[in-house]
C-alpha cells in the first residue's frame, strides 16, 4: 500500500477582516500518496496557489491541519518551515524563476548554494533526464519557454525531495512543450514521488492520475 505523503484536513484560509474579508480556502480536505500525480483544477482565483503555499509551509492556514510525511506543517515556526521546505519540497513556478545571468546548470544548482555537498554530477544527470544535456551552458534567454520550465523542474528535483508542487507549470509554454513536461512528471511519479499540479488546463489535468476540482475555495469531487 502506498504511503500517504500529503494529508490536508479542514483547511481554511482567510485574508483581511470585515468588508475586506476574503475566504480563499473553505474546509479543504485532500490526500496524496507516493507515486501519485494529482491535478488540482480550477479557474484563476479558485485558491490553487494558496493551497500549494499552505502545503509547502510558505503560508499558514487560518484553520485546519496539514501533514506532510508525518510532519504537522501548520504547527512549525518560520525557521522550521524553511528547513522543512529545503528537505521535503520541490517547487515549480509558472514563471520559471530562473536567474538570467546564470546558465542552465548553475540555475539547477541554486538549491545547493549554501551546501558543502557537490551536486554538479546530479544536476547534469537531471538535465539529461529532462532532455537538456546539450543545453547546460545556455542562459535562460537562449532557451525556449519549455526548456526553461524543464530547467526549473530539474532544479526542483536537485535535492531529491519526496514532494513536487507545480503551480501552473504549463501556463507559459505551448502544447508540445506541455506534453513533454507532463510525460516527465509521470515518469517522476513512477519513481515514487508525490506530485501536485495546479492547473486550469483540462489537457494537463487529463495527464494526471487523479483530478480534484477547486472552486471558490472549496474542493469538489474527483474526476
Amino acid at each position: 500500500m502506498k504511503e500517504s505523503v500529503v494529508l490536508v484536513e479542514g483547511v481554511e484560509k482567510v485574508y483581511g477582516s470585515g468588508r475586506k474579508r476574503v475566504e480563499a480556502l473553505r474546509g479543504v480536505d485532500m490526500e496524496v500518496k507516493g507515486g501519485e500525480l494529482v491535478a488540482i483544477m480550477g479557474p484563476s482565483g479558485a485558491g490553487k496557489t494558496t493551497l500549494l503555499n499552505i502545503i509547502s509551509g510558505i503560508e499558514a492556514p487560518t484553520e485546519g491541519k496539514v501533514t506532510v510525511r508525518g510532519i504537522r506543517v501548520d504547527s512549525l515556526n518560520e525557521r522550521e518551515r524553511r528547513l522543512f521546505r529545503r528537505v521535503n519540497i520541490g517547487y515549480v513556478f509558472q514563471n520559471y524563476n530562473l536567474i538570467p545571468s546564470l546558465n542552465a546548470l548553475e540555475n539547477v544548482l541554486l538549491p545547493s548554494l549554501f551546501s558543502e555537498e557537490d551536486l554538479s554530477e546530479r544536476a547534469m544527470e537531471l538535465l539529461k533526464m529532462v532532455g537538456l544535456q546539450g543545453r547546460w551552458d545556455h542562459l535562460p534567454g537562449e532557451l525556449s519557454g519549455g526548456e526553461r520550465q524543464r530547467v526549473a523542474l530539474a532544479r526542483a528535483l536537485l535535492r531529491n525531495p519526496p514532494l513536487i508542487l507545480a503551480d501552473e507549470p504549463t501556463g507559459n509554454i505551448d502544447t508540445t512543450q506541455a506534453g513533454k513536461l507532463m510525460r516527465i512528471l509521470r515518469r517522476i511519479a513512477r519513481e515514487g514521488k508525490a506530485i501536485i499540479v495546479a492547473t486550469h488546463d483540462p489537457v494537463v489535468a487529463s495527464s494526471c492520475h487523479r483530478v480534484l476540482r477547486l472552486r471558490d475555495g472549496k474542493m469538489g469531487g474527483r474526476m
